[in-house]
């Protein structure tokens, strides 16, 4: 009869339970010889009792308390006059004692991975006296392991890599599975291992835990990852033990295994001649299974009529051959090139050379096509020269320029404008010949760049261009003049044959062995007494006083002409002016005053007196401004109410508003109902004398009584108005009174034969209403007779 895993751990239960049953007999039917126990007033005896250890199987599942052992000693009789007491580790709450025979159980189910024994102590004592009549005894109650923890793998589950097409017997990783039962104790921690997925790629060693691959030449290429389970059985893998499962993804790293390949034997392109320099031609690819550092590739152009040509590099992201132009593409000269191209890798691995070469080399035809190009100039720049006095229409010199395609269409020729914005050059637009257009100028401009434009007959829009570097060759054409602007003085107190001043001149010009000039005096400046020019020789002159005795107050300004020469062919010459001034020096010969006005001043006012009287002139004038400033400042209103009436401020504006229903600016209401009783308002500020409490309403009274009422009662509510400013301000109020004294002017009401309305006063009221007056007047009779 087959016994099942439940079946089969109860049997191994009552095993043990009977073992441990056998063992409590014998330790009841035995004493200990060990220890002699001595009692006061007998003679020694041998010890009683002594129990080392108990036994007791953990997970036990019954009703009642397991039994676990017995405690007796040689001075009970059986009576019941000994009693039985037990301490220590679980005492009373696991393991309770009887204490008349000294059995002991256990109460709760015992686990052995919680603890694995208990340390307790047992007294006999007498009943009536309650003192022991044994010594104290320590014993050990020892959990025993049944196989109820199942192998568990903590550090799963596992990942691990190794190189494809290793060797049967490589190792990949190593698994380890963990059993909580007693190792010490049976099988139930001995674990085996074996692998339920995963094969016949991989195999693992029963004891150790140790996957190894079980077949030679596993291919990345054909399958880059497997996915293992692993078991782990106690019992040493038999029948009955526990197991616990855990899995192991292995992926194969990659090798060099697999040599680049072109996918096709030869390539074909096409290109325009007007590709750029550096220019991407084409783009290849030799195809490698493998991947990373393996895949890496190296491209280099191994024979073909394009070597000097085409170039060929590899793109680092997607290991392309990337074929690019060295230099400029002529359909005219050739049509097409022929490159062999070699891809290898850079890596090779020694293993796998058998497999065959780790190269491959592909052919690449580039077809260039033709392309209507613009036309080409012979020589790249045009130097040319032309003098600054050469005459308008004179040639410079000719440009020539060629289409470079097999039509050859013929060129017409231009200047670019934007180049020669004053048109200084014409060119002949048949033969390219530039001539001059205008007068040059070598000191406006000495060199003149222009672009020449060639574009062809049949097609305009193909323009080449030409550049021309025009230089203006120098002539003598500008008289030398002063350097600079001089200013000379002459001291008062000056010797004769002093220098006062040395010259020097400039020339525009540009003479190719440099300027020389001479220096003179003028004709008319050659005999005057004052002063004399000396020619130092080295483009430089000095100036001399011939006398002394200079005096301001005779004359302040002294005009010398010199006569300037240079060395062209023809010589130029220029008459300059130098000013003299005399001024008072002082003891050093430094000019202190040179006006002669300072003599017309008093003997005793100095410069310095001048400036403090000026000085005192500017302070006055600062403390007036800071006075008008202070004044204007207190003007200003001294409370800012946001919410003050604008009605009492005067606006100006250029139209005439919207009448009297225009009542932003103003409540009209105010002036037309005299008779409303106002708030009286006391003012913040100012305390008035009388309190207005009410206004009397307006009686009938003359108009002039009216008004002058009306402006006595808004000038009462301006004073204690707690809004109106604290300074005086013009109030303006638009008051008409309660009436007119012409009553109504229609003629509806005037046509009426009783009517003996006069109408007299109309005259007094000016011209515009003197023909009303006439029309209703007393005298209209005349006027109508």
């Amino acid at each position: 009869m087959k016994l099942g895993k439940v079946e089969f751990c109860h049997f191994l239960q009552l095993i043990a339970l009977f073992l441990c049953f056998s063992g409590m007999s014998q330790a009841e039917l035995s004493r200990s010889r060990s220890k002699p126990y001595f009692q006061t007033g007998r003679s020694r005896t041998k010890r009683s009792w002594v129990w080392n250890q108990f036994f007791v199987l953990e997970e036990y599942m019954g009703s009642d308390p397991l039994y676990v052992g017995k405690l007796h000693s040689d001075v009970d009789k059986g009576d019941g006059s000994i009693k039985y007491i037990l301490s220590g580790e679980g005492a009373s709450s696991i393991f309770i004692i009887d204490e008349n025979t000294g059995d002991i159980h256990a109460t709760k189910r015992l686990d052995r991975e919680e603890q694995a024994y208990y340390t307790l102590r047992a007294q006999a004592l007498d009943r009536l006296t309650n003192k022991p009549v044994e010594p104290e005894s320590e014993f050990v109650i020892k959990i025993q392991d049944i196989n109820d923890n199942e192998p568990k793998f903590l550090d799963g589950p596992y990942t691990a890599g190794v190189p494809e097409m290793s060797p049967v017997g490589t190792s990949v990783v190593q698994v380890t599975a963990t059993d909580a039962d007693d190792p010490t104790y049976g099988n139930s921690a001995r674990v085996v291992y074996s692998i339920l997925q995963g094969q016949p790629y991989f195999s693992v060693e029963p004891k150790t835990g140790v996957i190894k691959t079980a077949l030679p030449n596993m291919d990345r290429e054909a399958k880059d990852q497997y996915l293992l389970v692993i078991q782990a059985k106690d019992m040493v893998g038999q029948n009955g033990g526990l197991s616990g499962t855990t899995s192991v993804t292995v992926t194969l790293t990659d090798v060099n295994d697999n040599p680049p390949r072109f996918p096709r034997r030869s390539y074909q392109y096409n290109v325009p001649e007007s590709l750029p320099v550096a220019s991407v031609v084409a783009r290849i690819k030799a195809a490698d299974a493998d991947i990373g550092a393996n895949a890496e590739m190296e491209y280099k152009i191994v024979d073909g009529d394009g070597l000097g040509i085409f170039k060929i590099s590899v793109d680092k992201e997607t290991q392309e051959g990337i074929i690019t132009i060295q230099k400029e593409l002529d359909f005219e000269a050739k049509t097409s090139y022929t490159l062999r191209i070699e891809a290898a890798n850079k890596d090779a691995d020694p293993r796998f050379l058998s497999l065959g070469p780790f190269s491959d080399t592909t052919t690449v035809k580039i077809i260039v096509e033709d392309v209507d190009e613009p036309p080409v100039f012979s020589s790249p720049l045009y130097p040319m020269e032309v003098s600054e006095a050469t005459q308008v229409g004179n040639i410079i010199g000719t440009v020539a320029a060629h289409d470079p395609d097999s039509s050859n269409s013929p060129v017409r020729y231009s200047i670019d404008r934007n180049t020669d914005l004053e048109r200084y050059f014409n060119i002949d637009a048949n033969s390219g010949v530039i001539t001059t257009a205008k007068s040059l100028d070598r000191e406006t401009n000495a060199v003149h760049n222009i672009t020449v434009l060639a574009m062809e007959s049949q097609n305009p829009s193909q323009v080449g261009r030409g550049y021309v570097a025009i230089t203006i060759l120098d002539i003598n054409d500008n008289a030398p003049e002063f350097a600079m602007e001089y200013e000379t003085t002459v001291c008062e107190n000056a010797q004769p044959g002093q220098v006062i001043q040395k010259i020097s001149a400039v020339d525009k010009d540009e003479p190719s062995n440099g300027h020389q000039f001479y220096f003179s005096l003028t004709t008319d400046a050659t005999n005057n007494h004052n002063f004399s020019l000396k020619d130092n020789k080295d483009n430089t002159a000095s100036i001399l006083t011939r006398r002394n005795g200079f005096r301001r107050q005779e004359q302040s300004v002294y005009y010398l002409p010199i006569f300037i020469v240079d060395s062209g062919s023809p010589s130029l010459s220029s008459t300059n002016t130098l000013t003299i001034r005399v001024c008072d020096c002082d003891a050093d010969g430094i000019a202190q005053t040179c006006n002669a006005e300072a003599y017309v001043l008093p003997a005793g006012l100095s410069t310095g007196a001048l400036i403090a009287i000026l000085a005192c002139v500017l302070t006055l004038l600062v403390l007036i401004l800071l006075i008008v400033t202070m004044r204007r400042r207190k003007k200003e209103p001294l409370i800012f109410d946001e919410e003050r009436d604008i009605r009492e401020n005067i606006v100006r504006y250029d139209d005439e508003g919207g009448g009297e229903e225009d009542t932003e600016a103003f409540d009209m209401a105010a002036l037309r109902n005299l008779n409303v009783i106002r708030d009286t308002k006391t003012r913040r500020d100012v305390t008035p004398e009388i309190q207005f409490l009410s206004r009397p309403a307006f009686k009938s009274i003359p108009d002039n009584v009216i008004f002058r009422e009306f402006i006595w009662e808004r000038l009462k509510e301006a004073d204690v108005d707690p809004g109106a400013p604290p300074y005086d301000s013009l109030q303006t109020y638009a008051f008409e009174g309660n009436g007119s004294v012409a009553e109504s002017l229609s003629s509806l009401d005037s046509i009426s034969s009783n009517s003996d309305q006069n109408y007299d006063y109309l005259s007094d009221w000016g011209p515009r209403f003197k023909r009303l007056a006439d029309m209703y007047g007393t005298g209209q009779e005349s006027l109508y007779s």
